[in-house]
């Protein structure tokens, strides 16, 4: 199966914006709650999520009562009208204005327009929560218009002035301002729709006409989700309006070539696991592999490219300690984080309570899963135990540090309550795991001197690994602030993330071209040079991230271990070659 995804699918810059500042204050508040002048978005998920961290949605005015004094309130993309205001300020809670600014810019118009004693015709759904926030602008003189029908029971007008609500149909706002125009001639009429709606309402237009079949993603009660589901129905194309992936379960799947699309108010995890969903779905369904492709995003589902890539780490950093070809150390490093990255995974599932592209073939084959990682533990353990009492007790360490990492060992008094919970623990961590089972591994049963060649070698693969972690954790950020979970990218930002790792790329490019030539290393490390070239590819894919699916970007992130290795082989095979 082929499946499109819409470049304009998830999160609108206001709603980005909203929820970007609620949990900003969500990161820095107490046992206090936060509350939220309405669901905070139209997401039942999201909504859910947001209550589990103390952000609580209040339906109404009169509910207020039940906040605590001085509490926060947060208005909504949607905005609110004066009066609603005006009633939150007059029970001492602190409003935290999270209004779009489309929004407010619509607000504007109306206000100045009130107050010139135009009366304002409001194009729109009478019950959405916007409209509600912009009639109160109007001074009482506002009307709201659904249809071109609506227009022929006003009443008579001197002076008219016409907005849309943002995320209206850019078609029906058209045939409604038309007809304005012919009974009030001289009719002011604004151009309020939201960019990003227009163009998520053309792509769905485009797909409808490419696709058999549109799958729109996000909430049932979700108005601009509904108007893509009805825009694409009009085109003639099979269409589904689905608010989760496991919507699909009783859904018939006879296309070859699907599209995916999502409102304003869908995240960027709900979507994707949709999006990997339908592929494996179809695929299960033919019980065929469909080519490389296939057998690539299957390891990677797995983790058993992660293993792959763990082995050819483990094979760069020996050769790169000019210790030879180890393949009992490549087992170790390949099962031990087989098992590592599937326990915790699991573990984090259940914790987080937000799915991957992995969640499907996790929920299935659950205990398979479990059994297998603890055998690979078992193993790797084993094998380290054949190679020597100081490699036994550093694999034991860092394993038991590893099913210690999300359980609650520290201290109360904080909110750290695992190292989890440590700001960027999950980057460094990983990097540290990888670096240590990869390279000190290998040297611990030679000498217990460090010598330059061990220092390289667990500098290399520690910047590799961490800026695979920090990149794909910059692809998660939308779910991890929603979670709580701190990585580098939630605590300093995408843009600062980038740039940190810009310069540890290029650092560790200095590093691998001076160590050969300071007698430090082998060659190997100029040949090594391929997979930070393969990185900076990474950094480039990144700004065309919404291209490709989650199980896609993270199968790319992993191949840089994959080139690491390759490179090692090819710098074998030179050296054979020469001698």
């Amino acid at each position: 199966m082929v499946v499109r995804l819409a470049r304009t699918a998830g999160f609108c810059m206001g709603v980005r914006r909203a929820v970007d500042m609620v949990l900003d204050l969500a990161r820095h508040k107490g046992k206090e709650n936060i509350y939220t002048y309405g669901p905070l978005i139209h997401n039942p998920q999201t909504v859910e999520l947001l209550e589990k961290r103390g952000i609580i949605p209040i339906g109404d005015v009169e509910k207020m009562d039940a906040c605590e004094p001085g509490a926060t309130m947060i208005i909504r993309a949607h905005g609110i009208s004066p009066a609603e205001r005006q009633k939150i300020k007059e029970r001492g809670l602190r409003i935290v204005d999270a209004t779009c600014p489309k929004v407010a810019h619509v607000q504007a118009i109306i206000k100045k327009h009130a107050l010139s004693d135009h009366t304002i015709l409001i194009a729109g759904d009478g019950d959405h929560p916007e409209v509600n926030g912009l009639l109160g602008y109007a001074q009482g003189r506002g009307f709201v218009i659904g249809c071109t029908e609506d227009v022929e029971k006003l009443p008579e007008l001197r002076k008219v002035c016409v907005v849309a609500q943002t995320t209206q149909n850019l078609q029906e706002y058209e045939s409604i301002a038309a007809r304005i125009r012919e009974r009030y001639p001289g009719a002011v009429v604004f151009q309020t729709i939201c960019d990003s709606t227009e163009q998520r309402q053309a792509e769905v237009k485009e797909l409808a006409a490419a696709m058999e079949a549109l799958f729109i993603v996000g909430g049932k009660n979700s108005a601009n989700t509904r108007r893509l589901a009805i825009l694409s129905e009009r085109q003639g194309t099979p269409t589904f309006h689905i608010e989760t992936a496991d919507d699909l379960e009783a859904l018939p799947l006879p296309y070859e070539k699907v599209g995916v699309s999502a409102g304003a108010s869908t995240p960027n995890w709900i979507i994707d696991r949709v999006v990997n969903t339908l592929a494996l779905r179809q695929n299960e369904k033919k019980r065929k592999w469909h080519g490389f492709l296939d057998i690539w995003t299957f390891a990677v589902r797995t983790d058993l490219y992660s293993t792959f890539g763990a082995g050819c780490l483990s094979l760069a950093g020996t050769i790169l300690q000019n210790l030879g070809v180890l393949p009992m150390n490549i087992a170790i490093a390949a099962s031990y984080v087989f098992a590592m990255h599937t326990l915790n995974r699991f573990i984090n599932r259940k914790a987080s309570s937000i799915g991957t592209y992995r969640e499907e073939s996790y929920l299935r084959h659950e205990k398979p899963y479990v059994a297998v990682a603890l055998l690979s533990l078992m193993l790797a353990l084993v094998l380290a135990a054949a190679l020597g009492t100081a490699s036994f007790a550093l694999l034991f360490t860092i394993s038991l540090l590893g099913v210690l990492y999300n359980a609650n060992i520290l201290p109360g008094g904080t909110r750290f309550k695992s190292l989890r919970d440590l700001p960027g623990s999950k980057n460094v961590s990983m990097a540290l795991a990888w670096a240590v089972v990869t390279a000190v591994l290998p040297w611990i049963e030679t000498d217990l001197h460090p010598n330059p060649s061990l220092i390289v070698s667990f500098l290399f693969i520690f910047s590799l690994v961490f800026i695979r972690s920090a990149l794909s954790d910059m692809l998660d950020i939308q779910s991890d602030r929603f979670i709580g979970q701190e990585t580098i990218p939630v605590l300093i930002g995408e843009e600062h993330t980038h740039s940190l790792l810009k310069v540890i790329a290029v650092l560790l490019a200095v590093l691998l071209t001076v160590s050969y030539p300071a007698g430090w290393t082998s060659s190997l490390s100029i040949a090594l040079m391929g997979s930070l070239f393969y990185v900076w590819i990474c950094f480039k894919l990144y700004g065309r991230r919404a291209q490709f699916s989650g199980v896609v970007l993270e199968g790319l992130l992993e191949t840089a271990y994959v080139i690491a290795g390759t490179c090692t082989v090819l710098w074998i095979a030179a050296a054979h070659a020469v001698a």
